[in-house]
């Protein structure tokens, strides 16, 4: 009854008022009802019910603990009431609907609590040991259903939202050229990696690039809300080491444990001039005409969220006519079995002078190729190069 097969085609809040339907009418109880631990771990949150449908509308939060749904979690184990009274339920709704007698199981994976399942009756009635085995046989059979349902859908949520945090297009440079790349390393997932290409001030570009510590959903969360306060940031201020400096105080005060590397600047078009900073971040590749790619020795002062207090400094770059810059994250240099210098030089050789499109077709061939990336790689070129350059 509670295993046919239709019930696997069912999302999570269909699945759980389908099944409590038919625990109502498998056990002929007037109440059903299914409590879930909220992510903190501390409350039951009321979910799904049949005949108690007030504890959901209402938002009933049970305590860890306490109460009957409360010990039923924490004790991981059944609780019979045969009478119900204030000294044994927490939940006013449940003696305001007039129920008399109450029997809750765990929703258990493993010893791991989902949360509570119970039902009661109008009337008093001694639940049986029978009623016992049957009630956590079906709890049994929830727990695993919701937990391949909420997967499932944490999966579909994790998705949209890597989707939300990947880079947008660079915005359009007066004058010159932009090219960016964003692979996700580990199988496709979104990290920490980002680039940012926006205005604030006219005649004012920032160029951003930087990258969280870590992997998944909780990398790629971390950034965008660096990402976010970085901009904010730089409403206040045109000096990019200013900015990276109030970046990590942001870091350390409400991104403990996480650490970043960010090259940030300002790129004056008219003047082709670019003042960056870096904490702690890749080295730019630079390639001017005529002329063989360099890296550039930009300081790299602390990453974010390692110790507060230390200066940061400015560089500054005059950007002469079909002079190309490459930004990047360390995913691009980084390979197993080679250093981080072999992956330097091969970028370095990768980079010629020529319009920004064209470089990052031939860097990310160079360096990429046909290999799935075990790491996140971002990659922004600029070039000064006319806007109606010759691109692939």
């Amino acid at each position: 009854m509670v295993t046919n097969p239709e019930l696997t085609q069912l999302g999570v809040e269909q699945l759980l008022a389908e099944l409590l339907e038919r625990v109502r009418e498998l056990l002929s109880v007037d109440t059903t009802a299914v409590l879930l631990l909220d992510p903190s771990g501390r409350y039951l949150a009321a979910t799904a019910a049949r005949g108690l449908e007030e504890e959901v509308r209402q938002g009933v939060r049970i305590p860890l603990g306490q109460g009957f749904a409360g010990r039923i979690a924490a004790e991981k184990r059944p609780v019979v009431i045969g009478e119900v009274d204030h000294s044994n339920v927490l939940n006013p709704i449940l003696r305001e609907k007039g129920i008399r007698s109450l029997l809750g199981v765990p929703l258990l994976l493993g010893a791991r609590v989902l949360g509570v399942l119970h039902v009661g009756t109008l009337t008093a009635r001694r639940f049986t040991e029978d009623d016992i085995e049957l009630l956590q046989l079906v709890a049994d059979r929830v727990a695993l259903a919701l937990q391949a349902r909420m997967a499932a859908t944490d999966r579909v949520a994790a998705m949209a939202l890597q989707r939300s945090l990947l880079p947008a297009p660079p915005s359009a440079i007066e004058g010159m050229q932009s090219a960016s790349r964003y692979v996700p390393g580990n199988g496709g997932q979104v990290g920490g990696d980002w680039y940012d290409v926006f205005t604030v001030d006219p005649g004012q570009v920032w160029i951003v690039i930087g990258d969280v510590a870590g992997h998944g959903l909780e990398a790629a969360a971390a950034m965008g809300r660096l990402r976010s306060a970085l901009r904010a940031y730089t409403l206040e201020t045109n000096d990019p080491a200013a900015v990276l400096t109030k970046l990590d105080r942001h870091t350390h005060q409400f991104e403990p444990g996480n650490l970043a590397t960010v090259l940030c600047g300002v790129l004056e078009p008219e003047r082709r001039r670019l003042r960056l900073s870096s904490a702690g971040h890749m080295p730019p590749i630079m390639a001017r005409s005529g002329a063989a790619a360099e890296v550039l020795e930009i300081p790299p002062d602390l990453p974010l969220g390692v110790e507060l207090g230390h200066p940061r400094r400015v560089s500054t770059l005059d950007l002469a006519p079909e002079t190309v810059l490459v930004l990047y994250t360390d995913g691009l240099v980084e390979s197993r079995g080679a250093s981080v210098d072999v992956g330097l030089e091969r970028l370095r050789a990768a980079v010629h002078s020529e319009p920004a499109e064209q470089v990052c077709i031939k860097v990310m061939g160079a360096l990429v190729g046909a290999a799935e990336p075990t790491d996140d790689i971002a990659v922004l070129v600029l070039a000064t190069w006319p806007e109606n350059g010759q691109t692939c």
